[in-house]
């Protein structure tokens, strides 16, 4: 098996980025459609479970849409393959600077792109330096 094929990385980069873009800006038509429309598709979140894509979605349209901005660093996309990659990362938000949270998102590529079939969500304290 290939890891981390420069080309798979960079096609799940962009899909990841496209996810950032539509997440911050409350975009809610593409973030539903960077989930893969299944029941068995998961996101675990800062403060809900959600399974299915049926429970993402009713979350993703009541949730909030301000304060959604946030800095990401030590994003690692690794990939397995040609159709399975992980995301992480990590993110700020400006309104608690106290916190810092967690993303992991597993990605699959599918005849209609590349997906996310799981996510993970979590706000931690930050640690000292």
């Amino acid at each position: 098996m290939d890891i981390d094929r420069p080309e798979v990385i960079a096609e799940v980069a962009r899909a990841f980025a496209q996810y950032e873009r539509a997440l911050v800006s409350n975009d809610v038509q593409t973030l539903g459609a960077l989930f893969l429309d299944d029941a068995r598709t998961i996101r675990y979140g800062a403060g809900e479970n959600l399974y299915g894509f049926a429970e993402i979605e009713r979350y993703r349209r009541a949730r909030p849409s301000h304060g959604l901005d946030r800095r990401l660093s030590r994003t690692v996309i690794t990939t397995y393959g040609n159709d399975f990659a992980v995301a992480s990362t990590l993110f700020e938000r400006d309104g608690d600077p106290a916190k810092i949270g967690r993303q992991m998102q597993s990605w699959v590529r599918l005849p209609q792109g590349w997906r996310i079939v799981a996510a993970h969500v979590s706000v931690i304290d930050r640690p000292a330096d």
